[in-house]
Formats: structure tokens, C-alpha cells, sequence
């Protein structure tokens, strides 16, 4: 059948199986948002208040479901505004189609009026970027885009289309969507046994894993494998909740916040199996000191991370749920019992902690949330002070219950995020962490969170400060506290209310345990605005270019 290329990007998105976008209308853009009034039953589109509000709700869709997320802006101003979105996801791998609006053909290349090259500009933070100028290429591009952003390693995929294009016609005939397939091709069978070879020659192995582990669905294979090898299992950021961290097994997060069971486990090991992880600056600190007494075992569906940071003894690239399997037929039952038991040690000794007074601190606030929720909850982050303490105060034990910037570090992130994630698990309740300075940044999107009545809770850990980078100052800038005092509103409780949410100022213990109980009642959203000191810090921490066995931990 003939159909124009507006109606051939709905039925494309339909053949991928998208029901929700995330978006924001625009000149260029006009015949595609008529498109969209007109299949409205099928695909739900969501209205963000912001274009970077709609790039991270289309990310927080994504990490949610394992599914593709869908994000759609006009030209110029509307295509760079995703930029900031698409290189978060870029960075933590997250599988995301980006489709944005372009001047006519005829008016590329000549400064048109909200003309941008976005190909040009995304190229370094895409997989992969398209300008489509044949209406006849358009159905088979967004297929690709779709295929590429979910297959080996995910990321985020530019479509751009410019606006002769979504008016032309031609032929449309339905395909099925191009089915996923593991990346097993690249595992080589010398390489798994060279694996197995060394995992039964170690004393102390540990294995470090990341965000591949959920992106493959392997957490279960995860479980079985440290079980069978008896090993114990620190995480990235991106890896939480690949792991349960109530496991006895678990040593929980590792690197510049991570804790000191994991950080001495890495230094001490003689045999790091990293899965599905990088190793990034903030894992591994000063790279001469890392892992010093380890051969390494990289596990990764990307080569490009092999050897990148940190040398590699042995790799085995492909998918990270096939390679367990293997692994587990082959390993053996092994019994570590010393080793675990100095790990044991180091956990129960130096695990996470505060001081517990009555006084509002977050790390109450955490287990707090963890407490009420019984552990259930989604909990998204925006990045500071408040992401390391949701990461290392609440207990995670299934994936895709913690959503965070972690790559890119991106402040401002967590509340498109929440609504995206919010959106796509409505079974689940999403509670939303932030600090004061990362949520003011996107607080627009409270208008998103009003209107379509999104029941996500904010909480607001508010010490009127930017924590992280005070933080800083205050261990190696002997306290020279410049542009880190936020002491100029607004009032977040009457921001809520400016919306018509339900807001709370919150002092004290007891105003935080009665605040969220009645949040948690009531499917609606919530903002929590608690109060807390300037001067907490998240500890342990390692000094930039330390060992990351040289903790401080007060």
C-alpha cells in the first residue's frame, strides 16, 4: 500500500512493537505529529516539557524494560537538545532511537532556519546515524536503527528525516522485525577452556561484574556460576542488581565509593573474571595498582573493551549469558572457604555505614526507602552525593531496580528517567532520588509528571549544597567552598504544589517514615523534600589516582 513517510515511520515503529514515545512537536516535525494524532490508539505519546526530558524518559523506558526507548524532536534547537540524552545512553550502553526532524532537502547545507547537521554532531555518541533523503530507503533505516540499537552491545541510533521526506509517498509492505540474536559467533572454544584452565588453578578469584550482565538477562546464569565456583561478586554502577546484594556472596559495589570487601577482594584476588563490565577510571583508579596480584579474564560482547584500560590475560568475547552456560558445564564445584572467609571478614568489619543518631541523614533516608518498600521498588538517581548513597544503602536483588547515570555522569537525568521508567513498569512503584542542585536542573518535568499523572515519588535530599563537588573541596581544596552553596531556593514544596502534587517538608526521622508511608498509599505522584546537613559525605572514598585499597573512611 501507498503511504507517506510519516505513516510508514508509524507502521515501522508498530512492526518494532512500540507503544510509547517520548517527545516534543516542532516545525519540522509537523507531518509526523499529524501522524501521530491520527494512530494515537496505538502509540502513546508522551509530552515532555523539554526535549532532554524526553531523550532521558525514553532512556528510563529502555533500562526498565530491556526494550528499545523512542524519543522524537524537531530540527535545530529540538535535535540538539537530545544530544545530552543520547550520549548518557551512548555511555551505559542503553538501547535508544532517536528520531528527529530536518529542514527540506532543498534547504540543507544553506543555514536554514532551525537547520543543524545532528548526524554530524551525534556521530561520536550513536552506534549508528542516518539522514534519510529516498522516501523509499525510510522503512528499511528504521528497521536497521532498530536492530542496531538492541543487538551486541546496545546504544542509541539517529534517525534523522527531513520534512519533504515524512510528506512523500511510496510503497510500504509489513516485515516482521529482524529477530536478535545472541553474539555466540566470536566464542571461541580455546578461549573458554584457557578460562576454565585458570578458574581451577585460583586460590582467590573474584568476579566484577557490570551492566552487560542485565543487558544479556544472564543474572540467573550469574547466581548459578558463583555458586558452582564458590567465588565471591562485586558490581559496577551499571552492574547493580545484576547480582542480589543480600547474597551471601556479594560484596556489592566497587571502585571510588565502593566498599572495602570488594576494594580488598580486587586488590588481594589472584584471578579477576570481569563480565559485562569496562574498567573504567572510577573502578579501577590508578591502573598500575589494580588488581596487582590478578590474571585478568575479560568476558564482553564488545572487543573495542578488551585491553582497553586495563591488560587482559585472557578474553571471550560474546554474549554473556552463553558464555556462563559454558562456564558452568565446565568449571567444576569448587571450594574457596579461606578466601570467603577473609572476604567475610572484610564485609563484616567494614561494611557501609553512618552514624546513627536522630538526626535526618540519607543514609537513614535509603534504608528507609528500602524498609517500606520491602525492596521492591525501582529506584532511579539523578548524579551526586544522593546516586552513591542509593547505590550503596539500598539493598538491590533484581535488575533493572536501579537507574542511574553512571558513564556520563549526568545531572539533571533521573526525573525524565523516573517518568520513563514509571511509564513502562506501572506494576512497579518508582521512587525517584535526587540532590538539590541535579533536580532543579529538570524540574520542568514535574509538568510531565502532573499531567499524565505519573505516581512516581521524588525524594530530595536537600543539604542546599552541590554535595559531591563540596565534598571534594572540603578533602582536597582545604575548604575553598567556590559555587557550591545553593542557598537560593526555590521552595520545592511550592513548587510541587505548583503543579498540584503533594508535597512534604520533611526534618526528622519520624516526618520521613510518615511522609513516605502516606506517599506510598496513594497512586499519585509525591515530592518528599528532606532536609539534611551540607557536610555529609559519601565515604569510603579513594583519592583520585590511589590504590583503591587506600580507603578513606571518615
Amino acid at each position: 500500500m501507498k503511504l507517506n513517510g510519516s505513516q510508514i515511520l508509524m507502521e515501522c515503529l508498530l512492526e518494532q512493537s512500540v507503544d510509547t514515545v517520548f517527545g516534543y512537536p516542532g516545525g519540522s516535525v509537523l507531518n509526523i505529529y499529524d501522524a501521530l494524532y491520527k494512530y494515537s490508539e496505538r502509540i502513546h505519546h508522551i509530552l515532555t516539557a523539554h526535549e532532554q526530558g524526553a531523550a532521558h524518559a525514553a532512556d528510563g523506558y529502555a533500562r526498565a524494560t530491556g526494550k528499545v526507548g523512542v524519543c522524537i524532536a524537531t530540527s535545530g534547537p529540538g535535535a540538539t537538545n537530545l544530544v545530552t540524552g543520547i550520549a548518557t545512553a551512548y555511555m551505559d550502553s542503553v538501547p535508544l532511537v532517536a528520531i528527529t526532524g530536518n529542514v527540506g532537502k532543498p534547504l540543507l547545507g544553506k543555514d536554514s532556519f532551525q537547520e543543524v547537521d545532528i548526524t554530524g554532531v551525534t556521530m561520536p555518541i550513536t552506534k549508528h546515524n542516518y539522514i534519510v533523503k529516498d522516501v523509499r530507503k525510510l522503512a528499511d533505516t528504521i528497521r536497521d536503527a532498530f536492530y542496531i540499537a538492541s543487538s551486541g552491545r546496545p546504544g542509541p541510533v539517529l534517525i534523522d528525516i527531513p520534512k519533504d521526506i515524512t510528506a512523500a509517498e511510496c510503497e510500504y509492505t509489513y516485515e516482521e522485525p529482524k529477530k536478535i540474536h545472541r553474539k555466540v559467533c566470536t566464542i571461541k572454544q580455546k578461549d573458554i577452556d584457557e578460562a576454565v584452565k585458570l578458574m581451577k588453578k585460583s586460590r582467590k578469584p573474584l568476579i566484577y561484574s557490570g551492566g552487560g550482565i542485565i543487558s544479556s538477562g544472564a543474572h540467573k546464569e550469574l547466581i548459578e556460576f558463583a555458586e558452582k565456583f564458590q567465588v565471591p561478586v562485586a558490581t559496577s554502577l551499571m552492574g547493580i542488581g545484576g547480582f542480589p546484594e543480600t547474597h551471601r556472596l556479594s560484596t556489592g559495589l566497587i571502585g571510588m565509593h565502593g566498599s572495602k570487601a570488594s576494594n580488598m577482594a580486587a586488590t588481594e584476588c589472584d584471578l579477576l573474571i570481569a563480565v559485562g563490565a569496562r574498567f573504567s577510571d572510577r573502578v579501577t583508579s590508578s591502573v598500575g595498582t589494580f588488581a596487582p596480584h590478578a590474571k585478568i579474564i575479560h568476558i564482553d560482547v564488545d572487543p573495542a573493551e578488551i585491553s582497553k584500560n586495563v591488560a587482559s590475560y585472557t578474553a571471550i568475547i560474546g554474549d554473556a549469558k552463553e558464555i556462563l552456560i559454558s562456564l558452568i558445564q565446565l568449571v567444576g564445584q569448587r571450594d574457596h572457604t579461606e578466601w570467603l572467609e577473609e572476604v567475610a571478614h572484610w564485609k563484616e568489619e567494614f561494611g557501609f555505614d553512618y552514624q546513627r543518631d536522630s538526626s535526618l541523614r540519607p543514609q537513614f533516608i535509603m534504608e528507609e526507602i528500602y524498609k517500606q518498600t520491602e525492596g521492591e521498588a525501582i529506584i532511579t538517581t539523578e548524579v551526586g552525593q544522593h546516586q552513591m548513597w542509593a547505590a550503596q544503602f539500598y539493598k538491590y536483588t533484581t535488575p533493572r531496580t536501579y537507574i542511574s547515570s553512571g558513564g556520563l555522569g549526568t545531572m539533571g537525568y533521573g526525573t525524565g528517567a523516573s517518568i520513563g521508567a514509571q511509564i513502562a513498569r506501572a506494576d512497579k512503584r518508582v521512587v525517584h532520588i535526587a540532590g538539590d542542585g541535579s533536580f532543579r536542573m529538570n524540574c520542568n518535568e514535574l509538568s510531565t509528571v502532573a499531567y499524565y499523572n505519573v505516581p512516581v515519588i521524588i525524594i530530595v535530599v536537600n543539604n542546599s549544597v552541590l554535595g559531591m563537588v563540596r565534598q571534594w573541596q572540603t578533602i582536597f581544596y582545604g575548604g575553598r567552598y567556590s559555587q557550591t552553596n545553593l542557598d537560593r531556593g526555590p521552595d520545592f514544596v511550592k513548587l510541587a504544589d505548583a503543579y498540584n502534587i503533594k508535597g512534604y517538608d520533611i526534618f526528622t526521622q519520624e516526618e520521613f517514615k510518615e511522609a513516605l508511608k502516606d506517599a506510598l498509599k496513594h497512586n499519585r505522584p509525591a515530592l518528599l523534600n528532606c532536609h539534611v546537613g551540607e557536610d555529609e559525605k559519601v565515604l569510603p572514598m579513594v583519592a583520585p589516582g590511589a590504590p583503591i585499597n587506600d580507603l578513606i573512611l571518615e
